[in-house]
């Protein structure tokens, strides 16, 4: 007997179509992508906002920048200005001295020694007349003596002429032999020779700072001793003077006592004049030294053309 076959139930496949579209995680999907894309829009929108206030500070800066600068550069104008002017004055300065030194000693000196002569003459025929005259004679020729030496002393402090007849050696010779007589302080030179190929206006630069230093340590250092070294570098003349006297700030000085200390002040405008460089040390158990270098090659050092430094003030 055939028996019943039984039909089996097979499970029935859910297509794709019967899968319900958009649902719950399409929408939250959309929303992040949506959130995301308005975060973006306002971060766009605030760096476009930074870079407009970056450029108009960039801008600002700039124009700082240019003012500064101009500023600096006017700044420097009148720095060089004043450097010239400084220059032209010392120059002027010095050229006076020598003029005024020549004529105490080619006129007035040999005019009183004229006077000196004829008083000679004089006491001579006045001898045999009477003393009283005779005596008169020769007070008037001692103070004529005195008045002679007198105006040398002047016209070799104020140009020596052994500066520009015989060099800076002999001349420093001399000056320091009658420093030595005046203030009882030792001076030892030392220099080389070949210091008389430099032309005159740096040995006059070199002359002047010895003697402005000299003239401090006697006001002020209370010494003994100073010595004074000039020697030859490489690419400079170096001159070096040194004192075992008391010390003192030098910064303090400087800042405080402008006025009391301008021969510090003339003696580096000197230096720098001629493109060296000054300084100086002092220390109390060292006493000060004064350092002072100038360009050794020779020929005339060069200002700069009146012309590219117009007036400063209208």
């Amino acid at each position: 007997m055939v028996g019943k076959i039984s039909k089996v139930k097979q499970p029935v496949k859910k297509t794709p179509a019967s899968i319900p579209q958009g649902g719950v995680n399409g929408r939250k999907e959309s929303d992040v992508l949506r959130i995301h894309a308005q975060k973006l829009l306002e971060s766009n929108r605030l760096l476009r906002l930074e870079i407009i206030q970056r450029k108009k500070a960039e801008t600002a800066l700039k124009k700082s920048e240019q003012h500064q600068k101009e500023l600096l550069l006017k700044s420097r104008k009148m720095q060089e200005q004043l450097r010239y002017l400084s220059h032209q004055l010392i120059l002027e300065q010095e050229e006076q001295r020598k003029k005024i030194s020549r004529e105490l000693h080619d006129e007035i000196t040999q005019i009183l020694a004229s006077i000196n002569l004829y008083l000679a003459d004089l006491k001579i025929e006045a001898a045999a007349n009477t003393k009283g005259l005779s005596k008169k004679i020769s007070h008037a020729q001692r103070l004529v003596q005195r008045s002679v030496k007198i105006i040398h002393r002047f016209a070799t402090n104020l140009r020596p002429p052994a500066l520009d007849d015989l060099g800076i050696i002999p001349a420093l010779k001399t000056y320091l032999n009658d420093f030595t007589k005046r203030t009882g302080i030792q001076i030892h030179l030392k220099a080389f020779p070949e210091i008389e190929q430099l032309n005159i206006i740096k040995r006059t630069v070199l002359y002047r700072v010895a003697q402005a230093a000299l003239a401090n340590v006697a006001q002020h250092s209370k010494a003994t001793l100073v010595t004074i070294t000039i020697r030859k570098l490489t690419k400079y003349v170096c001159l070096e003077i040194h004192d075992n006297g008391k010390s003192f700030n030098v910064e303090s000085v400087l800042a405080t006592k402008m006025n009391e200390h301008l021969g510090l002040i003339g003696m580096r405008e000197r230096v720098e004049m001629l493109g060296g460089s000054f300084s100086i040390t002092s220390s109390p158990s060292r006493g000060t030294s004064i350092f002072a270098e100038i360009p050794s090659p020779m020929g005339r050092i060069k200002l700069p053309a009146a012309k590219k430094f117009p007036a400063l003030l209208h």
